[in-house]
């Protein structure tokens, strides 16, 4: 059953089952396109707000007035050099690929978080789905779990995907959701008997009115209930893994994070998206820095190692990202400022060819130099690792035909095999 099938989420039903069930419009999005062979199955996003700086991550300019604090190290891929702050991540680079030539357009950052998130600008007309509510739209479900869930942050909106296309939301890494058992009080015997009340209720409304609402909120109220009692909760519960694993991600928020986003991935989760702020690094950044890449190393690179070792990183794309980088000029605060003319990230996994470099800046980071990626050809590329029919279009609620990619969007075809 695909996200469009009804219009509230798990979650939304999950606190509000007892409450109305009435009056919230469903309208099945019409679809024109062809499928294609997937190479991923996954995604693993991690959305570093902020802006993150690509010349102390991705891209290092040694020996210029650019540099910073930070030296290049060398990685597993020969001629293939990262920050010091990821000394983990350089040795499963062979795995990964750099993209050092993005080309946004927007240095603020609502507009620029937009974009990466979504692949279109702003509009004052349509808001856009976010990639997430994207391919759990157009893939199918695996298993119980929500298809697309957000950790410590919200994802993008779905836009005119609908509520039902919307992220389940996991505040605090390994902590137990209280919206998934009853309330205090509530044994499950009776919260279930109060569910089938309602059920029955529901029925007999909609055979009177036969209205599409309700049978919506049927089929929600009864996915609600299947993850309840759905075995596969546990993956969220990171008590059941052993102590050494959750030391080698990093016992801090983002690596339980990365942790869960392996679970959940093998559990049949679509799409996990790892948020982690902090990246508006107008002063201090290098201490800044620091902070993040103790942090992100150990545990990205640990999560990247695991999905090689279960056979899962085939089909799994792996997405660090940001909204754009940061000024090569070093400000009088130590700190870098908004840049967007060129950035970079990484990605892993997901049939994409590793140990690869894509495009270059110039020698100080300031312009793209060679093979120059519009934010649109990452969304193109994520969509052709996924099976994605790029000139797909759907007609929103609204009758407004709208493509899922842009029109001019065009894959990495390089990072293929």
């Amino acid at each position: 059953m695909s996200c469009s099938d009804y219009q509230f989420t798990r979650r939304r039903m999950l606190k509000t089952f007892s409450a109305s069930l009435l009056g919230m419009p469903v309208s099945q999005l019409l679809a024109q396109g062809t499928s294609l062979e997937a190479k991923a199955e996954h995604v693993i996003l991690f959305w570093n707000s902020g802006g993150m700086s690509h010349l102390d991550t991705w891209d290092p300019k040694p020996g210029r007035k650019v540099q910073g604090e930070f030296n290049p190290i060398k990685t597993s891929v020969e001629g293939m050099e990262i920050s010091e702050i990821f000394p983990q991540l350089a040795k499963q680079m062979h795995h990964g690929t750099l993209i050092r030539s993005i080309a946004g357009t927007n240095g603020d950052h609502g507009r620029a978080q937009y974009e990466l998130q979504t692949g279109f600008n702003q509009s004052p007309n349509i808001m856009h789905p976010g990639l997430g509510s994207l391919v759990v739209h157009e893939r199918e479900p695996l298993g119980d779990l929500p298809a697309l869930v957000s950790i410590s942050g919200q994802a993008a909106r779905s836009g005119y995907l609908g509520q039902q296309c919307e992220a389940y939301f996991v505040g605090r890494p390994g902590q137990k959701d209280p919206y998934l058992t009853f309330p205090e009080g509530i044994s499950h015997a009776r919260g279930m008997q109060r569910l089938q009340i309602l059920e029955k209720m529901n029925r007999r409304t909609s055979d009177q009115k036969g209205a599409k609402e309700l049978k919506a909120s049927q089929t929600a109220l009864k996915d609600a209930v299947a993850l309840m009692e759905s075995p596969a909760l546990k993956a969220f519960d990171l008590k059941e893994e052993i102590p050494a694993t959750v030391e080698k991600y990093g016992d801090t928020e983002f690596g339980r994070g990365a942790l869960l986003a392996r679970r959940l991935v093998e559990k049949g989760v679509r799409f996990v998206q790892v948020n982690r702020g902090g990246f508006d690094n107008h002063g201090n950044i290098f201490e800044a820095m620091r902070n993040h890449g103790a942090a992100m190393d150990p545990a990205i690179a640990s999560l990247i190692s695991d999905l090689k070792a279960n056979g899962k990183l085939d089909k799994t794309l792996v997405v660090v990202l940001s909204e754009f980088g940061r000024t090569p000029r070093i400000n009088d605060g130590g700190g870098r400022d908004h840049w967007a003319r060129v950035f970079s990230c990484m990605m892993a996994g997901g049939g994409l060819k590793g140990g690869s470099i894509v495009g270059a800046s110039d020698p100080d980071g300031m312009e793209v130099a060679e093979r120059p990626v519009k934010v649109a050809d990452l969304h193109a590329t994520l969509c052709h690792a996924l099976g994605i029919d790029l000139n797909k279009e759907l007609t929103t609620p609204q009758g407004r035909p709208m493509r899922l990619v842009r029109k001019e969007a065009a894959p990495i075809n390089e990072l293929f095999t």
